[in-house]
């Protein structure tokens, strides 16, 4: 008589009356696990973004966070003081600096200090990463209240940048967009600031990007977002840099380098666990190194499976992850193989499911699918045969574990 046993990850076997191999029960909570403790592992990147009313920060913070932290309107400022906003998974902090106004009780320069001795005595996560100092290109240069304030920022050690907001384009003759005539004497000016008198103006040296966050009608499409996230990420602390990449919802790839990352790392991982082959029926013991990868790719792009996936999808979801007959396949095309997964199949299978994860995840958080039926989208997107052997190949190559997959 024929027994089984459960696998690492607390799984059982299902007797199946088919005579095929009994159905492997998988627990997908590795998956769970991994997918916290990357979100506490990607820290915070906390943006302060100032500016006179009126100048868009709203809009801006929207086109690349995606999420309304502030009413956007015309006249009076919509926020107050200093306000602090976080997003839902922790991973983004937002101070809002309040309109500069003239006629207020502080000077613009005033009102920076106070604000950042305020930030100063708060935890170390709540701490400025980068600064977005936000001027309409139509006014043509800074006035001495935003000259003040940007080098109060700058005195506090602060990385600037000074966002050029509505810009408004035009078409040259060769059918290119270029930035209208206020932008470009704006741009000149911070080239090279000088007063009226043509003497020099000290002016820290800070990146100054031109931006628009919507679609400007005949002035042109939105602009300068790309540019505004590369410089950003540039000059955010280590520490910061992976917050960044999750909590943006512009550039997909910015989250697939990190999707990627991890990806690569449970490759590894699995090559360790299988350095002494694995036979067919261990090949669950894989599966809480590729549900933990899982997981932290599904934070990578701001899924939930708790909340988008019920309890038996996810046990599918998990046990399709680690079935055998992918497995199976790819050895059986590999000469000398024998039953067992060695340690670059191993790790071939784990990148593979990586790579497949990423798209679906990718797609997702496009709203291209949705995650209704989990495994029609794995059997639709999980990984080929063909695949596996493609990294089976860059593996034993390369051997090492490629960042980025360029196979079949």
């Amino acid at each position: 008589m024929r027994t089984t046993r459960s696998t690492r990850t607390g799984g059982e076997k299902e007797p199946r009356d088919d005579g095929q191999d009994p159905v492997e029960t998988i627990d997908p909570t590795p998956l769970f696990e991994a997918a916290s403790q990357a979100r506490k592992s990607f820290g915070r990147f906390n943006l302060a973004i100032a500016g006179g009313t009126g100048v868009g920060k709203s809009s801006l913070l929207n086109a690349v966070f995606g999420e309304d932290r502030a009413a956007t309107g015309i006249g009076l400022p919509v926020t107050r003081g200093i306000h602090y906003y976080v997003n839902h998974d922790k991973t983004l902090g937002i101070w809002d600096f309040e309109g500069f106004e003239v006629g207020t009780a502080l000077t613009p320069a005033q009102m920076v200090q106070e604000n950042l001795s305020t930030i100063a005595t708060g935890p170390p996560e709540k701490q400025v990463s980068v600064v977005w100092y936000c001027v309409l290109s139509s006014v043509a240069r800074l006035t001495p209240a935003e000259m003040d304030a940007i080098r109060a920022f700058d005195a506090a050690g602060k990385h600037i940048i000074i966002v050029l907001t509505k810009v408004r384009r035009a078409r040259n003759l060769a059918g290119r967009w270029t930035l209208d005539e206020d932008a470009e004497k704006f741009l000149d000016f911070l080239a090279d600031p000088r007063d009226h008198r043509g003497e020099p103006i000290d002016l820290p040296t800070v990146t100054v990007i031109a931006t628009a966050a919507v679609d400007q009608g005949k002035y042109g499409p939105k602009h300068g977002l790309a540019d505004l996230m590369t410089a950003t990420l540039g000059l955010s602390p280590e520490g910061a840099q992976d917050a960044f990449r999750v909590a943006q919802r512009l550039s997909l790839p910015l989250k697939l380098e990190l999707a990627r990352r991890f990806t690569a790392a449970a490759a590894v991982s699995a090559a360790a666990a299988a350095a002494v082959p694995v036979p067919f029926a261990d090949a669950a013991l894989l599966a809480p190194i590729q549900l933990g990868m899982m997981g932290k790719i599904s934070a990578v792009y701001g899924i939930d499976l708790r909340v988008v996936l019920s309890a038996q999808a996810l046990s599918q979801l998990a046990t399709q992850i680690a079935g055998k007959a992918l497995a199976r396949s790819v050895v059986k095309l590999i000469p000398g193989a024998g039953s067992v997964i060695n340690a670059s199949v191993a790790a071939a299978l784990t990148a593979a499911s990586g790579e497949a994860w990423t798209r679906i995840c990718e797609r997702v958080f496009t709203g291209e699918l949705k995650l209704d039926d989990v495994e029609s989208l794995w059997s639709s997107y999980g990984p080929t045969v063909t695949q596996v052997l493609g990294w089976v190949l860059k593996i034993r190559t390369n051997s090492t574990i490629p960042l980025v997959a360029e196979v079949p």
